[in-house]
């Protein structure tokens, strides 16, 4: 296969448009639309069964659309597939491995696969890349799931694609292992374009440039976290940390509260939502007062992708 010329600038990486997908009476896809550019890690949110998989499976040719359609640097991913699957990488959910090869047989297998030329000085490389050249010999089945994942992340990268497609990269893998695939991932926006699904928030919010929220498989929002608070206006967040009752007690006094329209638990105390023009301080001083509690902390918050994302699926 002959190497991939790198993209145009300016070039929509990943392109999709009016996307429905329809599985008999089920409708998975509703009409969506969104675009990457080059270096750009864009994130696709959502819960379990918003739609990302299929649309993943979509954008690397393994199914087809209903209506719609989704391009690969400029490629139709129907009438162009072979161009588009030249230009992508594609991390699964599950890792796709042969238990019974070795590693470095296996990315060697995949390498093959696509036509490379230099197959074992790319296999080599992205081996090292991964931190897996020591474990070059041993057998696939022997390896923990964070180093499949690793192993799967190179398989992906070995074509030098244009686009990568990580499908939930971080599940099943412990917190060293997350912190060590979030940051090869923002290290892959040098030279490539990332679609990321997640249906984590705080992991969207630190690996992702922009973010593309399905809900119900239909796109709900889509930006940077910051323009997305501005639009969104999800209203102001005031953190309390109180003592003097049972915690179930003081919920439902902080609850009762005037201009109050949320409460959530967090870290040892409580989230307050309001209006944005509403301020909840001299309120919360009154009835922390009467009901003779202790004050342990009081701190406005910062409006993140978790209080959109609520805010927007109509969550509490």
């Amino acid at each position: 296969m002959t190497q991939v010329s790198p993209p145009e600038s300016g070039l929509v990486m990943i392109e999709v448009k009016q996307l429905v997908k329809r599985y008999g009476p089920v409708t998975a896809l509703d009409h969506i639309s969104f675009e990457a550019k080059p270096g750009e890690i864009v994130g696709l949110l959502g819960a379990n069964g918003a739609g990302k998989t299929t649309t993943m499976r979509i954008l690397t040719g393994f199914m087809p659309p209903t209506e719609g359609t989704a391009r690969i640097a400029g490629f139709d991913v129907l009438t162009d597939s072979m161009e588009v699957r030249r230009r992508v990488g594609y991390l699964p959910e599950r890792v796709p491995v042969y238990p019974d090869m070795t590693v470095e047989g296996y990315v060697l297998f995949w390498a093959n696969l696509r036509g490379l030329k230099n197959a074992k000085q790319r296999v080599h490389s992205v081996l090292q890349r991964f931190d897996l050249m020591d474990r070059r010999y041993k057998l696939v089945r022997s390896l923990s799931k964070g180093l499949r994942q690793r192993l799967g992340l190179a398989q992906a990268l070995v074509h030098d694609p244009a686009v990568v497609i990580l499908d939930e990269p971080t599940i099943g893998i412990d917190a060293q292992q997350v912190i060590e695939v979030r940051n090869t991932v923002r290290s892959l926006r040098e030279a490539h374009t990332v679609l990321f699904s997640s249906h984590i928030l705080t992991e969207v919010e630190q690996v992702c440039d922009r973010v593309v929220i399905l809900h119900q498989g239909r796109v709900v929002a889509s930006g940077s976290t910051d323009i997305l608070s501005k639009q969104m206006k999800p209203g102001t967040h005031l953190y309390v940390a109180l003592q003097g009752k049972k915690k179930n007690e003081i919920r439902k006094l902080l609850e009762k509260l005037d201009g109050v329209t949320g409460v959530r638990e967090h870290e040892a105390g409580f989230v307050l939502s309001s209006d944005a023009n509403t301020d909840l301080r001299a309120t919360l001083s009154e009835m922390i007062a009467a009901q003779r509690l202790t004050l342990l902390e009081m701190r406005p918050m910062e409006t993140t992708l978790e209080d959109i994302f609520l805010n927007l699926v109509g969550k509490k």
